[in-house]
């Protein structure tokens, strides 16, 4: 690096490739130091990066500045009149603050470096330093904080068995749709709310909305609304302080923190406690979230998705969910349709999942015969695509698929007395077909009145008519 003196005709608007460089968006900083030379030179050096800069000469001033601001970034001195900037950085971290710290002085040794590092500061400069050395502590801070935030999500993805199979698959005309209003939506920072029957695939289509918006290089956090206790989700989604409830030894970050930048995905919404629903409802407005315990607010850049099986207008009559919030989170709601009402998505998706599971389980892949993938889409899947997903896998390890697992909606009126039954070696596909071939002959080849009395779509029948007649 070039040997830059500290003064303020140094101070240069651009990087070091030579582009201007622009603030920050949304983001503030705080400098701290008790030369009125020095907060000035901070004062325009950070005025570079971000879009507010305040400055304070002791711990005191900035401690007031701290309660009334949401600072992302604190250029702190160690020898500062009446309490060291070391001392406050550890109340800082105690206090559960996940911002950026760079510690500075004019009197280094190793045991203040060390102590520095082990308080929580991101770097350490000795004055004088140059205004790269400034600028490249800056962006190292903020790549820490990046991998921090990132390695949580990763964490959170791998140990939930999340990201092997999160593709929207299928060439239906309701997929197809569905896609077109995806390629719409995803740009938007707009709220969205995904409905749908459970295993549908909503997380699915969360993800896709996520991995086409212009924050698809931040991160993806799901949270399950009904598998947290009423009593810990608004900690899990704003955090807490040390000391702000029994049991809160330490500080800890919320979900809104690890999600900045990125998509929060509010699974299951319905299942959310009325008491959060005030505070979300409040969040979606503001855009800002308080810890638990805390008595400050923190800004929040989140774009959130929110999902449901439940009929939010019915539960909102019920008076179970909130009116306000259900407008607030419905400005783009989509609806994920049943496996049932797209069985020509059903032979894809059980290839998707055989070559993923194969791989996965390092087996061979199963062959679907004509047969077994007439019965595949004629069976309703009440556990839509995760029931689906499921049967493949189970089927892999077994090593052949059990087709017991999927019996067919026959209509009961039509099904012959049980003194009428008579031990057969048929098999299951072959006794399915004789009788679905009895009601044709009964409805005289009717295909609509044989699929009424047998209770499944026409389309199911002549698809298992056309497998038929090729065999």
């Amino acid at each position: 690096m070039s040997s830059i003196p500290i003064t303020l005709d140094s101070i240069a608007s651009i990087d070091e490739h030579g582009s201007p460089l622009a603030p920050r968006k949304g983001l503030s900083a705080l400098a701290v130091d008790d030369e009125p030379g020095m907060r000035h030179f901070l004062e325009k050096a950070l005025e570079t990066r971000f879009a507010r800069v305040d400055t304070a000469g002791s711990v005191e001033m900035a401690k007031a500045l701290f309660e009334q601001n949401d600072y992302s970034t604190i250029v702190l001195d160690v020898s500062l009149p009446g309490r060291s900037g070391l001392d406050w950085l550890n109340e800082l971290r105690q206090g559960g603050y996940e911002g950026d710290v760079i510690l500075i002085t004019g009197y280094a040794d190793m045991d203040t470096a060390i102590g520095a590092l082990r308080a929580g500061a991101q770097d350490f400069l000795q004055k004088p330093f140059r205004i790269d050395q400034l600028w490249y502590a800056l962006d190292r801070a903020a790549d820490q904080n990046r991998l921090k935030r990132e390695n949580f999500v990763l964490k959170r993805a791998v140990s939930s068995l999340q990201q092997n199979d999160q593709v929207m698959v299928g060439e239906s005309p309701m997929i197809r749709q569905l896609r077109k209003l995806v390629a719409k939506v995803a740009p938007t920072d707009s709220t969205v709310l995904l409905t749908g029957e459970s295993g549908s695939g909503k997380e699915v289509l969360a993800r896709t909305l996520h991995s086409m918006s212009r924050r698809s290089d931040r991160p993806f956090v799901p949270v399950n609304c009904g598998a947290i206790s009423p009593e810990l989700i608004e900690s899990e989604l704003f955090g807490h302080v040390k000391g702000s409830f029994t049991g809160a030894t330490d500080a800890h970050q919320g979900l809104f923190y690890y999600a900045q930048g990125g998509t929060l995905f509010l699974d299951e919404i319905g299942e959310l406690p009325l008491s959060m629903q005030t505070k979300l409802l409040r969040v979606l407005e503001d855009r800002r979230i308080r810890p638990v315990g805390s008595n400050r607010e923190v800004d929040v850049d989140v774009r959130i998705v929110a999902a449901t099986n439940v009929n939010l207008d019915i539960e909102v009559k019920r008076g179970r969910f909130r009116q306000d919030l259900y407008y607030r989170l419905q400005v783009l709601p989509i609806e994920m349709p049943p496996l049932r009402t797209r069985p020509d998505d059903v032979g894809l998706l059980a290839n998707y999942f055989i070559q993923i599971f194969s791989r996965k389980l390092r087996i061979d892949p199963l062959p679907i015969s004509a047969d077994l993938m007439a019965r595949m889409q004629a069976y309703e899947w009440p556990g839509n695509v995760r029931e689906l997903r499921n049967f493949i896998e189970r089927s892999l390890i077994l090593g052949y698929f059990p087709k017991e697992d999927l019996p067919l909606n026959l209509n009961m009126d039509d099904a012959p007395e049980l003194s009428e039954l008579s031990v057969s070696n048929e098999s299951l596909e072959q006794v399915e077909k004789t009788h679905i071939l009895k009601v044709l002959s009964a409805c005289q080849g009717n295909k609509s009145e044989a699929a009424r009395r047998l209770g499944v779509s026409r389309k199911t029948l002549e698809r298992k008519c056309m497998a038929w007649s090729q065999e």
